[in-house]
């Protein structure tokens, strides 16, 4: 018998399920956000509903803790001072900085229970206060908490207000591999507080300024003229210097998730994670003893001397970029470099199978065409990685 004699379909049905849904959340620039007659917060929590009182659950980062010991109470003052509109849920629960929240799964689960033992729900609030790594931790928790929370960062280093803070990524490590496990999930809001950068160690005031440097480099030619013109003045931690290029840096990277046609990565380019292979790499083989930021000034460096070796971009280019990154004080060599895995291999060179990996499918790398220009390559010689692996340690010797 015929499938139509049957009364079988003859085709498949398809259905297709289409809509779209607009997301926009503020990203606020402020000096000193918990001082009560410091609007920017309350404002922002009820601006959707301005005549109710929020519940809110703050986690801090204990290494901001560490210099700033007395920000628990300054917190409670600020919800006390607007008790009508805000009420803090439980006192602020500090949760470990950097590398360590994101590398234990059982972070995520304590600050899920809180979460749980607290009634925080969909019209409640996740505040946290910290680096990026806590931002990343507590963003993963908001997102999946009742399917996701409202969620609120406030950046408290150089790194996570000029670019991870402003993003729409959260994400936590597992078997080594970085944010492997994650979501894409815009924040409710952003406030950054040019305050709270006073309690930062010299070292990590330098580190933030990497992807400045990054994304002058894809996006941005006027930016990184404006950062050689005002290198000095960056590597005292001017504040008035310091306040522009993180808002600049903020502004570019916003402008390339909300403009550059794929927000949460579906597809395999990803301009803002130039320098990104090598730096994550890095991070991993010496335990995170390099900051994020020392690890992707490297990878700059390293991509854009092999940038050179392609053809890509024109000779010297490569010198520029690397003396704009000396002298805001990074070290561009780290023997981790030349580090040999169990099989014999370059350790480094990991880093570029796990980057497709990530991706999936196609390997998708940006490397430099000009000084503001990023341009997608799709195949890394190796033989050109180890010959800028050699020049990145000859300039060291000179």
């Amino acid at each position: 018998m015929s499938r139509v004699e049957t009364g079988e379909a003859s085709a498949t049905n398809i259905h297709w399920q289409r809509f779209s849904v607009p997301y926009e959340y503020p990203v606020v620039f402020t000096s000193g956000v918990f001082r009560p007659d410091n609007p920017a917060l309350i404002d922002t929590l009820t601006r959707f509903e301005p005549d109710k009182q929020h519940r809110c659950l703050v986690f801090v980062d204990d290494g901001l803790l560490a210099c700033a010991p007395d920000l628990p109470s300054r917190i409670a003052e600020y919800a006390t001072a607007h008790g009508n509109r805000m009420t803090l849920v439980a006192p602020p629960r500090p949760v470990p900085g950097g590398e360590k929240v994101k590398n234990e799964l059982a972070f995520v689960e304590q600050a899920q229970d809180q979460v749980y033992e607290h009634g925080i729900d969909r019209h409640s609030y996740v505040i946290a206060v910290g680096g990026g790594a806590v931002l990343d931790m507590v963003g993963l928790v908001a997102a999946t908490s009742h399917r996701g929370v409202r969620h609120v960062r406030i950046p408290t280093t150089v790194l996570s207000q000029n670019d991870s803070g402003v993003g729409v990524k959260n994400g936590v490590n597992l078997n080594g591999v970085k944010n492997f496990v994650g979501t894409f999930a815009p924040p409710f809001a952003v406030i950054n507080d040019s305050e709270l950068l006073n309690t930062l160690p010299v070292r990590e005031m330098i580190a933030g300024m990497a992807e400045a440097v990054k994304v002058a480099l894809i996006r941005d030619a006027d930016f990184f003229g404006w950062l050689e013109r005002n290198a000095d003045a960056l590597s005292i931690f001017a504040p008035d210097a310091m306040a522009y290029m993180i808002r600049r840096c903020a502004e570019l990277h916003m402008n390339q998730i909300a403009h550059g046609g794929d927000p949460f990565e579906t597809g395999s380019a990803r301009p803002l994670d130039f320098g990104h292979w090598a730096a994550h790499k890095l991070e991993s083989i010496t335990h995170h003893h390099l900051r994020h930021g020392e690890a992707v000034a490297i990878g700059i460096a390293l991509d854009t001397r092999y940038s050179v070796l392609s053809g890509l971009l024109p000779q010297g280019e490569d010198d520029r970029v690397c003396f704009l990154l000396e002298h805001l004080g990074f070290k561009l060599w780290h023997p981790a470099l030349r580090k040999i895995d169990a099989s014999g291999n370059l350790a480094v060179l990991r880093g570029l199978r796990e980057f497709r990996e990530h991706l999936g499918g196609e390997l998708t790398v940006t490397m430099l065409s000009d000084i503001g220009t990023g341009v997608d390559v799709h195949e890394i010689a190796e033989d050109k990685v180890l010959e800028a692996i050699d020049w990145l340690e000859k300039r060291r010797e000179v």
